[in-house]
């Protein structure tokens, strides 16, 4: 994938839902009838590569893409690359993937905060120059002793006093790697008593002797998100800088930084430096992130569950990234209208699980070719049939849709079909095939089970079924047959392995409090693998898709990954109906 995607922000294949209308959306309706900044919108996704894109960042990327859309604007994909310790390269691409995956393109090239670091430097010197800066001595420790609390206020570290010279002296040398990590910051001077903790003279600069993924051994020292977000915002000319609502607290801050420098200069470091309109600084918006029930986000715990191996790595279809949920079968459509059916709220609410499944099923009943497949296979040998008997049925590839077009499904004399279509005795309400009894063969013929065969514990090995040969497309005369089953052709069918999977979690919040660690809660059953399956080798010819409806059994889709291991695997996105 390229980095650079030119022109405005655009989906690419864009959800078919309607625009619902949000507060976002309405604030910036109301700034461009005012023509606050000029006419345009400019917005950004800026994610942190440590770690990969999960559910809730989708929200946050669709609701930057589609509004600078809608107003034809541009949506910049900047990395918040400022603490190296947590990032790496992986990461990055990760990201870039799964946006593009999406069907959103960002504009120009990809930017990243460490692209700043030389301004941002200077800025902060500006800030220390204005006597609105010093460098600390106090430890991390101390800092957080004197910061305060939320009754409490802060007080004054011993160094908040020091001459403008001496602080610049000291920012040079921290910046010449003079310091080992942690012996000083560079901190904002603000108001060790406001009741906002974010305004106690925070840290703009930490001292990280450690190699950067962009800029190498370039800086040792580091600038902090506060810090660094709204100058980036604002070199960028980003209007409208969209946030989740933990940062509410935040702003004060955010408008504090910018206010507080020359906006000639920023402009002048800015992409706009040649815009003939007035500069309007940005300003930051708030929203309620995306939260799900039975779904942990945390990057902290996904991150653990991958380095402690209760998941196969940060795309195991159970986990709720994106890279998971694209192996397991979701699609972009999909989860595009799940986060427009959400919408965009100022309070924190928890979404049900059961609107993602909606999403998915509704999208993938519309697409997913028809095909059957045989779980857990049962031995049936059609009795009156030739030993070489091959008959190739035509049916449709999808029920609604003619249009998918028509398949060929090979009956020869052994067939399977699923171990649970089968009771000797039929169970109160059960339709299907039991001894002595008639089902039908989903679009073929109507068997009658003659003889059970069964091995020496008493496990049925095969059925031996006759045919009544006058029963394709017609049904039987003088007497009737309910159920209907499918089946896979032993000798033609597509062997493969089949990976059930079901929610990780067994609790709806898996994050709270009362929950001291997240792996009493897990799902045992989140993974069922079946490695005996058979499935109509439709799936097995040339250009065939990689998703399908798997008749009577759910959803599932190909896993090109464990496939390219040699033997076929497909994954169960989601049953045809919600077990929960």
């Amino acid at each position: 994938m390229k980095d650079s995607n030119s022109g405005s922000a655009h989906s690419q294949g864009a959800a078919d839902s309607s625009t619902s209308s949000n507060f976002i959306r309405n604030k910036i309706a109301q700034d461009l009838k005012d023509n606050k900044y000029g006419g345009r919108v400019h917005t950004r996704f800026p994610p942190e590569p440590n770690g990969y894109l999960h559910i809730g960042h989708a929200k946050s990327i669709c609701l930057n893409f589609t509004v600078a859309e809608e107003n034809s604007g541009l949506c910049n994909l900047r990395f918040d690359d400022t603490n190296p310790a947590k990032e790496s390269q992986e990461y990055v691409d990760a990201i870039k993937n799964n946006i593009s995956w999406l069907g959103f393109a960002w504009n120009g090239e990809v930017r990243y905060s460490s692209s700043y670091f030389a301004h941002l430097y200077g800025f902060a010197g500006q800030l220390v120059k204005s006597g609105k800066a010093y460098v600390c001595d106090l430890s991390a420790d101390q800092a957080r002793e004197f910061r305060g609390s939320l009754t409490q206020p802060g007080k004054n570290s011993p160094n908040r006093d020091r001459s403008v010279e001496e602080n610049l002296e000291l920012f040079e040398r921290m910046r010449a790697g003079e310091f080992v990590d942690g012996a000083c910051s560079l901190r904002a001077k603000i108001d060790m008593a406001s009741p906002n903790i974010n305004m106690r003279d925070p840290v703009l600069y930490r001292i990280r002797h450690i190699e950067h993924h962009q800029t190498g051994s370039e800086w040792c020292i580091y600038p902090t998100y506060d810090y660094t977000h709204c100058i980036s915002d604002a070199i960028e000319g980003i209007t409208h800088s969209l946030c989740t609502l933990e940062f509410e607290d935040h702003r004060p801050l955010y408008d504090w930084i910018l206010h507080n420098l020359d906006i000639e200069s920023i402009k002048a470091a800015s992409d706009l430096a040649d815009f003939d309109g007035d500069y309007v600084l940005p300003e930051q918006t708030e929203f309620a992130k995306l939260k799900l029930n039975y779904t942990i986000v945390g990057k902290r715990q996904l991150k653990e569950m991958v380095d402690t191996n209760v998941v196969d790595g940060w795309d195991d279809p159970r986990m709720p990234t994106l890279a998971g949920m694209r192996r397991r079968g979701f699609t972009p459509a999909s989860i595009r209208n799940f986060c427009e059916s959400v919408g965009v709220a100022r309070s924190d609410s928890v979404v049900d699980l059961g609107m993602l499944d909606h999403a998915i099923r509704d999208d993938l009943d519309k697409h997913s070719p028809r095909a059957m497949c045989v779980l857990r296979p049962l031995l049936v040998v059609l009795t009156n049939l030739a030993e070489d008997h091959l008959e190739n049925l035509d049916m449709a590839n999808h029920p609604k849709n003619e249009e998918m077009g028509r398949r060929s499904v090979p009956l020869s004399k052994q067939i399977v079909i699923d171990k649970s279509d089968f009771e000797e005795v039929a169970s109160p309400g059960f339709k299907r095939l039991v001894a002595s009894g008639e089902v039908r063969l989903r679009g073929a013929y109507v068997i009658k089970c003659d003889n059970v065969v069964k091995g020496e514990d008493g496990e049925i090995l095969e059925l031996h079924c006759s045919v009544d040969m006058d029963t394709l497309g017609k049904k039987p005369e003088g007497r009737k047959v309910k159920g209907v089953i499918h089946w896979v052709s032993r000798t033609k069918g597509i062997p493969l392995s089949v990976n059930l999977y079901d929610r990780l979690f067994t609790v709806e919040n898996p994050e709270s409090k009362d929950i001291e660690d997240f792996r009493d809660v897990l799902n045992a059953d989140s993974l069922i693998r079946l490695d005996d399956c058979m499935a109509e080798p439709s799936i097995g010819n040339e250009g065939a898709t990689d998703k399908y409806q798997f008749e009577r059994e759910g959803y599932f889709c190909r896993d090109d990954k464990e496939s390219a291991t040699g033997r076929l695997v497909f994954n169960r996105t989601i049953p045809l109906r919600d077990s929960w």
